[in-house]
């Protein structure tokens, strides 16, 4: 008969079995399973899973017999140590960071909590608790407060450990309610109301919305508003019309602003510097602010406005004058940029028909002036005259076209036509306020920082332009964006030009 195992894996040897070596198997059996059983203890190391303990048919050492098993390394949240279905005990201490459920493959099993050890008994279903009845304790130490204790051997002593204070401990030893009443400063008649009928009718009364609270004489009663005005005595003014309301002393919230028309002034509420300005559209009061003008500054505050001169005297006016393309640059003191813009001017045709004089006139270039907004530099194009034409009865050519950025531009004149006068360029403001566009015969003869610098060169036809200086004779294109009058040779348009004017 062969050797069979027992649960815990001792050899049982079989009947004739091992006959003169049966000794080293029972040694086996003695010093090895029978002691892991025992008294042994073995390490179960975890790595963030659950670990199996198995046995299997040898008496040599295996972890799942030893009595107490030690667990270590990393447990990664809370982990199964499964252990085989036999009955055996196991002094389980948990050395890992969190608990750690000692089971079979099936049943519930116990939760060793985290640096404890406790003794679970394994009957082959389920482990549990193997201590579940203790019928006396006796402590050395009063039970620490962390264990579930209070750290004290006396009344006194525990309160205080626990957190008690004067007033605490007063309503916990008191013996009666009036003991505790008076350890809560909350005595009946000395520190609180006693029960009063009053109150319990006041406390009873109807809470309909707009009920008012008065007494009648005898107790306390819920009235409605109007006869509550009654009971209160109050004056005619309870009931007045909207349209009629005499008041007299006091003072007046929550109302919408009072017109202009009801002697008011139509606004809640200003900020710093605002002034009320009479505007005649519905007659009524508009806020604002004084701002400042060249060469003013104004200090808009709380109760004053500062007005003050600036830069010690009157504001210069300056000016750059762009007869080619380039760019202008803003200068830090600049204010209220101005730009004039002149498209080129239109040549005049070679020669009439039949070959006769004045064969006609180039058209003069269109303008625009505008204030405009900039704070960076702005690419300027000034526009070219418009060619001579060549030989034979050729046409004029037209002027191109002048621009100040994307805000401002002006086209070039048309060039002449045989026995005719070219149509004049226009002006166009994108970006900007408007002060003035048109043709060059539309240009006055002054205009904002430029007096006297316009000009005519032929008064017969649209070539006014930007005389800087006039010197050519009546028939040239002698100033900026002119168109040039008909010879029986032709003649170019003069090239446009951009003039930028700012103060400082």
């Amino acid at each position: 008969m062969a050797s069979t195992f027992s649960a815990l894996k001792f050899e049982l040897i079989g009947t004739g079995e091992q006959s003169g070596v049966w000794g080293n198997t029972t040694n086996t059996n003695l010093g090895t399973a029978i002691q892991e059983a025992i008294t042994g203890s073995a390490d179960v190391t975890f790595a963030s899973g659950t670990v199996t303990l198995t046995l299997t048919d040898t008496n040599a050492t295996q972890t799942a017999r030893n009595l107490r098993l030690n667990l270590t390394g990393t447990s990664g949240g809370a982990q199964n140590l499964i252990v085989p279905a036999i009955e055996k005990f196991y002094l389980v201490n948990n050395g890992v960071a969190d608990a750690i459920t000692v089971k079979n493959s099936t049943g519930t099993g116990i939760a060793v909590p985290t640096g404890k050890a406790m003794l679970v008994f394994n009957d082959g279903t389920n482990v549990v608790d193997a201590v579940t009845h203790m019928s006396s304790l006796t402590l050395t130490t009063a039970l620490a407060i962390a264990q579930g204790g209070t750290g004290a051997t006396t009344a006194d002593t525990a309160l205080d450990n626990l957190g008690g204070t004067t007033v605490g401990k007063g309503v916990f030893k008191a013996a009666t309610a009036a003991a505790a009443q008076q350890a809560m400063d909350t005595e009946v008649g000395v520190d609180v109301q006693a029960y009063d009928a009053d109150l319990t009718a006041l406390g009873g009364l109807a809470k309909t919305d707009g009920n008012i609270i008065v007494g009648d004489g005898t107790t306390w009663v819920a009235e409605s508003g109007a006869t509550a005005r009654t009971s209160l005595g109050l004056g005619s003014i309870a009931t007045q019309a909207s349209s009629a309301v005499s008041i007299t002393g006091g003072s007046i919230t929550g109302i919408t602003d009072l017109a202009v028309a009801d002697g008011g002034t139509g606004q809640g509420s200003y900020t710093d510097g605002q002034l009320l300005i009479g505007n005649t559209t519905g007659n009524t009061l508009a806020k604002a602010t004084i701002t400042a003008g060249a060469g003013i500054s104004v200090t808009n505050g709380a109760g004053a406005v500062t007005i003050a001169a600036t830069g010690g005297g009157a504001a210069a006016t300056k000016m750059e004058i762009f007869t080619a393309s380039g760019t202008f640059t803003k200068p830090a003191a600049a204010t209220d940029v101005r730009v004039l813009v002149v498209g080129g001017g239109g040549s005049s045709p070679n020669t009439q028909p039949g070959g006769g004089p004045n064969p006609g006139n180039g058209g003069g270039g269109g303008f625009a002036y505008a204030s405009v907004p900039i704070a960076a530099p702005v690419a300027i194009t000034v526009g070219s005259g418009g060619s001579r034409p060549g030989g034979g009865q050729a046409p004029g050519v037209s002027g191109a076209t002048s621009s100040f950025g994307a805000f401002v531009s002006a086209t070039g004149g048309a060039g002449g036509p045989n026995g005719g006068n070219g149509a004049s360029g226009g002006g166009t403001v994108t970006t900007g306020t408007v002060i003035k566009t048109g043709n060059m015969r539309d240009l006055p003869s002054s205009i904002a920082f430029f007096p006297g610098m316009i000009g005519n060169t032929n008064k017969s036809s649209d070539r006014n332009a930007l005389a800087y200086p006039l010197t050519s004779p009546s028939w040239a294109a002698g100033a900026y964006g002119s168109g040039p009058g008909g010879l029986n040779n032709a003649s170019g348009g003069m090239n446009g030009a951009v003039v930028v004017e700012w103060i400082e």
